[in-house]
């Protein structure tokens, strides 16, 4: 699977993770053309990304110059304005611009967890808590802007080192705060940190939550990632130690060590409207699979049999939902030896219509299955006003086309 290692030997901070993804490969004209459809006005922001060189090393340097904030620029530009915008906002915002379900789910991850991480620090419900720096427009660039990059890229997997904080005092909305600021020192409880090198914030409120909400650690890279390209995001101030986020981008062959169990229980007295909305909270909380059988009970009493495949460190969260969402009073966790999985990732392909996501299949090197993502064909088929599998057949002709092969049989369309 195509995996990216953050080394965060000078901190992180979003606009460093994206002139490093910019780096590696992703058009700047493409992402701030994708940027452009989040409904924030058309004048809202200008991104800028150039190559600079830290201590020597060529990187890229993103900025996103604000109309009201383009003569007082100083430190991350993630803390130039002071717009409030709560989580619900964010929400709305990631809903109105349409994207690709993988875009939009990273993006509401990281969000999220910044927001309760303020929650925690101000001692307010997540949803009600108003963002400051985060809530800004470059800070939503910033994220919005890596979900982007990480689905251009086909990036499956993200692990991460050690992140270096700083050290000293910066000042944010709430005026003079310690390094790491309370926001990014909860985010980081449970990750390894260091301090070295400059008396400044070197990681960010969005650098942590980037790598917090999405990443592994692994103290270097890990076992069985071939490295394909290097690539450096540049950070605003000129330091001592190279300000840079180096990122590395290949594939990762090795196998996490997953113990994966099936969930089981048997429902007759529910009603079936509680499912769908039970599958989405399941798959939130990290299931694998979730499905339903027809079955009949004892006294030839019709029912479902509803299966969860979860890995062990989501077992009790799901086993949680099933208690608390459904009328089970047991369930059965039945230990599974083996799960084989092909190797997986995205590639954008251009059709007539518009640019779709396809997944992308293979086992032992082989080419298996190649399919269109199901969102952005109904997108591409209501605004053509043209039929959904013409859409579907077009993109799967054109990653053909591009690798130069013809279609694979199973995963065709007729």
């Amino acid at each position: 699977m195509k995996a990216i290692y953050l080394d965060a030997f000078s901190g992180i901070s979003g606009n460093m993770m994206l002139g490093a993804l910019i780096q590696a490969g992703v058009p700047a004209s493409w992402l701030e053309e994708k940027l452009r459809e989040l409904p924030l006005g058309a004048d809202a922001f200008v991104m800028r990304a150039e190559e600079v060189r830290r201590n020597g090393i060529c990187s890229v340097y993103v900025e996103v110059v604000l109309p009201e904030t383009a003569e007082h620029r100083s430190g991350h530009h993630e803390h130039e304005t002071h717009v409030h915008r709560t989580m619900k906002d964010i929400r709305r915002m990631i809903d109105q611009a349409g994207m690709p379900s993988r875009v939009r789910e990273n993006a509401l991850t990281v969000f999220q967890a910044i927001a309760e991480a303020e929650g925690r620090v101000h001692g307010r419900p997540s949803d009600e808590v108003a963002f400051h720096e985060v809530g800004a427009v470059d800070s939503i660039v910033d994220i919005i802007g890596t979900a982007w990059c990480l689905e251009y890229l086909g990036v499956e997997r993200i692990f991460a080192s050690r992140l270096n904080t700083g050290s000293g005092f910066v000042r944010c909305a709430h005026g003079i705060m310690p390094v790491p600021a309370p926001a990014v020192a909860d985010l980081l409880r449970q990750w390894p940190r260091f301090c070295y090198g400059a008396e400044k914030e070197l990681t960010t409120p969005t650098g942590a939550a980037l790598v917090t909400a999405l990443a592994d650690y692994s103290a270097s890279l890990p076992d069985g990632f071939a490295v394909q390209s290097i690539s450096y995001g540049a950070g605003t101030w000129e330091l001592e130690l190279p300000n840079v986020l180096r990122v590395y981008l290949g594939e990762y062959r090795g196998q996490a060590k997953k113990e994966p169990v099936l969930l089981e229980t048997n429902i007759d007295d529910m009603n079936p409207q509680i499912y769908g909305y039970l599958y989405e909270k399941l798959l939130d909380a990290g299931a694998l699979d979730v499905w339903t059988t027809p079955i009949f009970m004892k006294k030839n009493r019709p029912a479902h049999q509803l299966s969860v495949l979860v890995d062990s460190s989501c077992r009790e969260a799901c086993a949680d939902l099933l208690f608390r969402e459904t009328t089970s009073i047991g369930i059965r966790v039945i230990p599974i030896d083996a799960r084989l999985e092909a190797a997986r990732h995205m590639a954008v392909v251009e059709t007539r219509f518009g640019p779709v996501h396809c997944k992308v299949s293979a086992w032992h090197g082989q080419l298996t299955q190649v399919s269109a993502e199901y969102e952005d064909c109904c997108q591409l088929a209501r605004k053509n006003n043209v039929p959904l599998k013409a859409v579907q057949r077009e993109a799967i002709h054109a990653f053909h086309a591009r690798i130069g092969g013809e279609p694979y049989e199973k995963g065709g369309l007729d």
